[in-house]
């Protein structure tokens, strides 16, 4: 490990002036490229007390050796030599977007004699149009048997072509009409040409122009009673028609634009790209990539573009790209764009209407990107097995802990505060033991004191189940459980590991629960959110795992899990607490009674309003529980009238017709964590 002040330039050696600058190694490998507005200001950043940088810069600053500065006129040109050194010396702690397939384009050979249409992978061909990325091979395959029917374009390969040539016969594309049979003469190479210059616009998006041709085409032959010919031209529309539709129109006023959207963790980010040409999505793509360099969305976002575009020119270059941040030099990169063009190219983050809809929509795409990935590293049983054993190599246990509990509290400014429980046995999710509490040792804010609660309350638990079923005390064997259904009990399993969410304090909190309960044979930890670090009861310093174990990612999942089932479990309290009405205080009132009585009457207030005889005339309703309704109701004080701003009118709250009413007010939704869904179970104390 080097010292970053061993090989730091003097201030006046470092130029004031737009650049790029490379880090090397002690075997002078690059290990990471940059550029700057003013070299002196950036580098200036890399040379601070190691503990003002964040871990990754402090990590490259000291595994690199040295470095060197290359001076540029413009930032376009420092954006494009940036590009080129990444591609050329592949820096280990640079950001780098890897392909997550290859994905298959709609490519037509243009450079060629008799142009071709085919399907093609890998790295682009100069002379050759591209249209795609599809997600399919299939999907361009079908989409080019519809189109052959107007466009007859050669498909076939080159030994193909030739042997129809030798042999005067073109093949069985040629016969049924889907082939123009340039190999026997039947169109010149000028009028093939054409036909895959049409072919290509017709995909590009300019689709109105031929449509209309061969409907007016249609319509003279119509009108001269040449019906055959008629017949085949709306076919030939409907042809065509059907290829479009297979790309659903998103933007109305033909946009040519690419949509970038990201999904990203502390550890990783995912990208995706929708290519959109004449109003409808053409292609969709999507990367994955290790975080490995102190970069927030905005530098996702630069580099993503640099990789996207890097080696494209002209029309593969949109005239608008759409990205969820702009980068640091947004100028610098649009102009860098425009340059990949050799026309305008607009960069911007789209703030409302259909465009802004549409952003999300890849957005959501990202999010499912990333998610699979993690999932398919996970459920991957040689993944979990070795995730296991590193788990069980990092804390220092003597197994590889086979069921492990995390625990993480929730609350919404104080209010409600809940825990859940989430159990993953042999690495994977085990919904049927999650569980979730509320707090009730006290009230008010304290993650620590909640963590010290919710492990007390489970093991107190896990302990009463031991001496239930005789595993320690006298020894004697119980009697037989009438209950005994030879289902797991709740709570009657330790695990070998137990995860909390957060540092030292709520790991002091959990291991000082266990052994006031004198339980000494369960390993605790806790992962902490902001830079995923492990941290061990007792330990001043945090155990860092690597950011490619697969031991990290696992307990990153089950942390995940643990957050998601909390919110989930806080966000129906609040919900409840805020629809509580009158009704609810009514012994013995249920769900389908309450229903009954407000559509009965039509709202709480006319309720209120009734006597006892009109309440019972409610079907399932008794004098009895009449009553306690209408006692209920006469405590409970009426809530303000609602008031029309515009006229002043005071407004008749009967027009609720809901079966629960609301409670008026507002509350914030500030929370702690995310949401998702899962099988919940509620804790019973006894």
């Amino acid at each position: 490990m080097a010292d970053p002040s061993s090989y730091r330039p003097k201030p006046g050696q470092i130029p004031d002036s737009p650049g790029v600058y490379k880090f090397r190694d002690e075997h002078r490998r690059v290990i990471y490229v940059g550029k700057a507005k003013s070299l002196r200001q950036r580098l200036a950043n890399y040379f601070q007390p190691l503990t003002s940088l964040h871990p990754r810069t402090a990590t490259m600053v000291t595994t690199a050796a040295s470095v060197e500065w290359t001076v540029v006129s413009t930032e376009v040109e420092a954006l494009q030599l940036e590009y080129s050194w990444i591609k050329e010396f592949d820096p280990r702690f640079n950001v780098k977007y890897r392909d997550d397939k290859s994905y298959p384009y709609l490519a037509v050979t243009m450079n060629e004699e008799f142009p071709r249409v085919q399907v093609m992978r890998g790295h682009k061909k100069k002379g050759v149009r591209y249209f795609g990325p599809y997600a399919h091979a299939w999907a361009i395959r079908e989409t080019v048997d519809l189109m052959l029917r107007v466009f007859p374009v050669r498909t076939c390969s080159a030994g193909v072509f030739r042997n129809a040539a030798s042999a005067g016969r073109p093949c069985l594309l040629g016969y049924i009409g889907k082939c123009s049979a340039p190999c026997v003469g039947r169109v010149t190479p000028e009028e093939h040409r054409e036909l895959a210059e049409e072919f290509s616009d017709f995909m590009a998006g300019r689709t109105g122009t031929y449509i209309r041709r061969l409907e007016k085409q249609m319509t003279i032959a119509a009108e001269d009673m040449e019906y055959e010919k008629a017949a085949r031209l709306r076919d030939d529309v409907t042809a065509l028609r059907r290829a479009m539709e297979k790309n659903a129109v998103v933007l109305a006023d033909a946009t040519d634009a690419d949509l970038i959207a990201l999904a990203e963790d502390e550890l990783e980010a995912a990208v995706q790209i929708f290519h959109v040409r004449g109003g409808r999505v053409r292609g969709q793509r999507g990367w994955v990539t290790d975080k490995v360099e102190a970069v927030d969305t905005a530098g996702l976002v630069e580099h993503a573009l640099q990789q996207l575009y890097g080696e494209e020119s002209g029309e593969t270059v949109p005239k608008e790209v759409l990205v969820p941040a702009l980068p640091e030099d947004a100028e610098a990169v649009s102009a860098w764009l425009s340059g990949r063009r050799g026309s305008l190219v607009s960069l911007r983050v789209p703030q409302r209407g259909d465009k802004k809809d549409l952003m999300e929509t890849v957005a959501r795409n990202a999010q499912q990107a990333l998610v699979l990935h993690k999932t398919k590293r996970a459920s991957d049983l040689t993944t979990r097995s070795r995730a296991l054993e590193e788990i069980a190599e990092a804390l220092d246990l003597d197994s590889a802990p086979l069921r492990i509990e995390c625990f993480d509290i929730s609350h919404l400014q104080g209010e409600d505060v809940v825990a859940s429980m989430v159990v993953f046995e042999d690495g994977l999710p085990r919904k049927s033991e999650y569980r979730r509490f509320q707090i009730k040792g006290f009230e008010g804010q304290d993650d620590v004191r909640s963590m010290h609660e919710v492990i007390g309350r489970r093991f107190k638990r896990y302990l009463a189940e031991k001496e239930r079923t005789g595993e320690w005390g006298d020894g004697e064997v119980p009697a037989e459980d009438p209950e005994d259904d030879g289902r797991p009990k709740r709570f009657a399993y330790p695990p070998q590991l137990v995860v909390v969410d957060g540092g030292q304090p709520q790991v002091a909190a959990a291991q000082r629960a266990l052994d006031e309960l004198g339980i000494d044979d369960i390993a605790v930890c806790g992962l902490a959110k902001r830079l995923e670090e492990v941290w061990l009861p007792g330990d001043d310093d945090p155990v860092v795992l690597p950011r490619s174990s697969e031991g990290l990612y696992l307990l990153q999942r089950v942390r995940d899990t643990a957050h998601d089932f909390a919110i989930r479990y806080q966000r129906s309290k609040r919900t409840k607490r805020l629809r509580t009405g009158p009704l609810d205080a009514v012994p013995g009132l249920g769900e389908t009674r309450k229903q009954a009585l407000i559509k009965h009457f039509g709202s709480v207030k006319r309720l209120r309003q009734a006597t006892i005889e009109q309440i019972c005339e409610v079907p399932g309703m008794g004098r009895k529980t009449a009553e306690a309704v209408a006692a209920a109701l006469a405590l409970a004080a009426p809530a303000a009238p609602a008031v029309n701003t515009a006229t002043g009118e005071i407004m008749e709250d009967g027009a609720d017709v809901t079966a629960r009413p609301r409670a008026h007010g507002t509350t914030s939704t500030t929370e702690k964590h995310g949401t998702t869904s899962t099988t919940e179970k509620t804790e019973q104390d006894t």
